[in-house]
C-alpha cells in the first residue's frame, strides 16, 4: 500500500464520518505499534507526523520503509509527514526517502520571504503528488527546540490567511489562534470567530497546532469550524516517558525489555483512541 497525500487521506477520512485528521508525532520506533493498534480500533486514517531531530536520529528511510510496512500490513491508510522543518534541504531528504507530505515552517519570516520559500517547496513536492502545509503567524511554546514565547504570540489574521493561500496554493495552513506547543498549564483559549473568518476567506485545510492543551469541548467545535487536521504530540511522549519511568524503576536488569515498553504503549494508543474519538 502507497503512503497517502494529506488531501486523499482527509478525504479517507470524510468517507468514514470524520470532521478532521488527528497528525500524531512519533518520537521512536517503540512506540509505532500503538499507532496502528489505536488506528484499527477506531477505523480511522492515521497520520504520523516526524520531527526533523527524530528523522535524523531514527534515519529518513528507515520510517517510511517501517511505516509503509505496516500501513499495508494492517491494511491502514496512512500519511507521513515532516513536521515543522525550516530547511529546504531536509525537506528535499525527506521527499527522496518516500514522506508523503511535508511542512515548511517560514512562520518566523516576513510575509513575503515565508511565501517565495513555501512556493519552493510545493514546486519540488507537487509533481511527485506530495502534500505541502505551511505555518502563518506565530504559535507560541516549544517544539523540537524551537521556541515562541508568549508575548511573541502573533495571531493570524484573515487578510494575510487569504494573501498567503492565493498566492502560494499549499495544501493545508497552520494558523495561530490561541494553541501553543508543547506543555500547556492552563486551558487553551481558541479564538473560534477568527478560525471561522479564516476557514470562510482561504477555503483551504487548516491545521491546528498544540492539540494537546484544548479541552474536548474547544476541539470538537475547532473541528466543526474550519480545521481540517489536529497536531498532537507532547502527550503521547508524557504518557510514554512516564509509564517507562515507573516499569524500568520496578523491573530487573534481566527481564525483558519488552516488558518495561508495554504499558507505555498502551497508553499511547488509549490517548490516540480517546484524541480520535474528537474528530468525528
Amino acid at each position: 500500500m502507497s503512503l497517502y497525500n494529506f488531501p486523499n487521506l482527509l478525504q479517507v477520512a470524510k468517507d468514514r464520518n470524520f470532521k478532521a485528521v488527528g497528525s500524531f508525532n512519533l518520537h521512536c520506533l517503540e512506540m509505532l505499534p500503538a499507532y496502528f493498534k489505536a488506528a484499527k480500533a477506531t477505523n480511522s486514517p492515521l497520520m504520523i507526523q516526524i520531527s526533523t531531530g527524530t528523522a535524523e536520529y531514527l534515519g529518513y528511510r528507515l520510517l517510511v520503509d517501517s511505516i509503509r510496512s505496516l500501513s499495508e500490513s494492517e491494511q491502514i491508510p496512512t500519511c507521513l509527514h515532516l513536521d515543522h522543518c525550516s530547511d529546504i534541504e531536509s525537506i528535499k531528504t525527506a521527499i527522496d526517502a518516500g514522506f508523503s507530505s511535508v511542512m515548511y515552517d517560514g512562520s518566523h519570516l516576513d510575509m513575503a520571504e515565508n511565501i517565495a520559500n513555501t512556493r519552493k517547496v510545493i514546486d519540488i513536492a507537487r509533481p511527485r503528488h506530495i502534500s505541502v502545509e505551511a505555518e502563518l503567524g506565530a504559535i507560541g511554546g516549544s517544539e523540537d527546540g524551537k521556541a515562541v514565547a508568549m508575548e511573541d504570540i502573533c495571531f493570524t489574521t484573515t487578510e494575510d490567511a487569504k494573501r498567503f493561500v492565493d498566492e502560494t496554493g499549499v495544501d493545508m495552513l497552520a494558523v495561530s489562534v490561541g494553541t501553543v506547543h508543547g506543555l500547556y498549564t492552563g486551558k487553551a483559549q481558541i479564538q473560534h470567530q477568527r478560525l471561522a473568518e479564516i476557514s470562510e476567506v482561504t477555503k483551504t485545510p487548516l491545521v491546528l497546532h498544540g492539540g494537546t492543551g484544548v479541552s474536548d469541548e474547544d476541539m470538537r467545535r475547532a473541528v466543526a469550524g474550519g480545521i481540517d487536521k489536529v497536531n498532537v504530540g507532547t502527550e503521547m511522549n508524557v504518557q510514554w516517558v512516564g509509564h517507562c519511568k515507573e516499569t524500568f524503576e520496578k523491573g530487573k536488569v534481566n527481564d525483558s525489555v519488552r516488558k518495561f515498553l508495554i504499558p507505555a504503549n498502551d497508553a499511547v494508543a488509549a490517548v490516540l483512541i480517546e484524541k480520535i474519538a474528537l474528530f468525528k
